[in-house]
């Protein structure tokens, strides 16, 4: 099906299109892409750049800084090649490398992608006036009308929390964007917030020889992790010389000229620390507070619940749709991608092909998002890294599962011996006693993340035990450590 364009008076236009897609970040990209498949016509919406957090702010420019500290680190742990370490990291040539992957913040590649997929670009900031409506507003003031044939797909991610601490908005504090796009490496960075951006942040900055302080309110890092991935993580941050204080409140903010002074209380003791920079990293929040979600019933501000399909609930009628962070499922770029996977492909049975089957869809078909409740992947790019699928052991008790929990000293392993010199690291995997299947597991240790993905397989596929004894590691690698994790569970 095609778009029809009505042109009307002064500088508003009218489009219609099959599906329209708001938010064209890589999450926004992937649901417009599978929407598209049989045959509808597609627009996506996006106010800033084709690529969106993702690949400008968040994801790749985020990883191209912490990679050569990571980099570094793994050849100083190997005799041979340490000798060869004369220095340390060259903050130039690592900001040169991030820009690449950004492109230069240029969004020219990803336009391309969505010209030769045949997806409509509507840049602008758009708004819903009612029921399959929307409004786009462009930076000179006009107005494109869209209206959507069969379905709207929101996609609009998420923005960063700032804590009500007095003085923290008025010092004009960095985000996560302004961290990840720094142009200049500050001399001294407080950091507040003990999550993945906390951490990750603070240590791309001590590898860039910031003086790094991380203010964090809870006892420990990582707080939706294991507790053995926080405390390794802190303690490999105080080796990087990051002053890590938890347990601590921020309760005021000030700007002097030698810096940003944050005020802040421990144990009933009052201290301020002093830096150049100011990073806020305590969350973020569903972006819908200026979306227009009250033209349809809806809260302004609030996450937006959808059901397996991605279909937003309390909406009339079955055409809102949305996935991602926008959600307040699962705040991960892959796991918004495979959101917009579902979603796409059920909006391309549903209004473009047939619809027989994917209304009755089971779990774990491609058209319901099963994977969001209890086999969520996520790494941490920290140091040691932090790999980690499904429920931690905490989180399988409190879902009601009777749980056998099994870990392994990963430097035990021969590969590991092979990797590095002093190679440590922690293998955890949580057991459902009544199936015998594995609902979680995290690794912590050098470059775990490659890990991972055998865990989610295993967690996925509710692998029982016995069977996943005859998946055979190769030797020496690190994967060794799933026999060694098998064989703790009685196997």
């Amino acid at each position: 099906m095609s778009a029809s364009t009505e042109h009307q008076h002064g500088q508003t236009t009218e489009t219609t299109f099959d599906v329209i897609v708001v938010g064209a970040g890589a999450v926004g990209e992937n649901a417009a892409d599978r929407a598209g498949r049989t045959g509808l016509s597609v627009a996506v919406v996006e106010a800033e750049l084709v690529g969106g957090e993702c690949s400008y702010w968040a994801c790749m420019p985020s990883k191209a800084l912490l990679r050569p500290g990571a980099v570094l680190e793994a050849a100083r742990a190997v005799p041979g090649a340490a000798e060869m370490i004369t220095g340390t990291l060259d903050p130039a040539k690592v900001l040169a490398r991030r820009d690449s992957f950004t492109s230069g913040w240029d969004d020219s590649s990803q336009v391309e992608w969505l010209d030769g997929a045949g997806i409509a670009l509507v840049r602008g900031r758009a708004r819903l006036t009612g029921p399959k409506t929307l409004d786009v507003t462009t930076e000179d003031g006009s107005v494109t009308t869209l209206t959507a044939r069969h379905a709207v797909i929101l996609a609009t991610g998420s923005v960063p929390v700032v804590p009500p601490v007095d003085g923290l908005a008025e010092s004009n504090p960095w985000g996560s964007r302004e961290a990840s796009s720094v142009k200049d490496v500050p001399a001294s960075l407080a950091i507040m917030g003990g999550g993945v951006v906390g951490v990750e942040m603070a240590t791309a900055f001590a590898d860039l020889g910031t003086k790094v302080t991380l203010v964090v309110r809870g006892e420990r890092l990582l707080a939706a992790n294991e507790p053995f991935a926080g405390d390794a993580v802190a303690d490999s941050l105080r080796d990087l010389g990051v002053d890590v204080r938890l347990s601590t409140d921020v309760t005021s903010v000030e700007v002097h000229d030698d810096g940003t002074h944050l005020v802040t209380s421990s144990g009933g003791s009052t201290e301020t620390v002093v830096a150049e920079k100011l990073l806020v990293a305590t969350g973020r929040k569903p972006a819908t507070a200026d979306i227009g979600l009250e033209a349809v019933g809806l809260t302004a501000g609030d996450p937006l619940t959808v059901d397996d399909a991605m279909l937003v609930e309390g909406v009339e009628g079955g055409w809102l749709f949305a996935v991602g962070d926008v959600t307040g499922r699962v705040a991960t770029t892959h796991q918004g991608k495979y959101d917009a996977r579902v979603a796409g492909d059920v909006v391309a049975a549903r209004f473009g092909g047939s619809a027989e089957g994917e209304l009755d869809a089971p779990d774990w078909s491609r058209f319901r998002a099963t994977a969001d409740h209890q086999a969520v992947p996520q790494v941490v790019f920290s140091r040691p890294e932090v790999a980690s699928v499904g429920l931690t052991e905490q989180a399988a008790k409190d879902a009601g599962y009777l749980v056998d929990v099994f870990s392994y000293d990963l430097g035990s392993v021969a590969g590991a011996a092979v990797t590095a010199d002093g190679f440590t690291g922690t293998a955890q995997i949580v057991v459902d006693r009544d199936r015998g299947v594995i609902v979680g597991a995290t690794f912590v240790g050098p470059e775990v993340a490659e890990l991972l993905h055998a865990a989610t397989i295993a967690v996925v596929g509710e692998v029982p035990l016995d069977r996943l004894w005859h998946a055979v590691p190769s030797y020496p690698t690190v994967s060794e450590v799933w026999l060694r994790l098998l064989e703790a569970a009685g196997l």
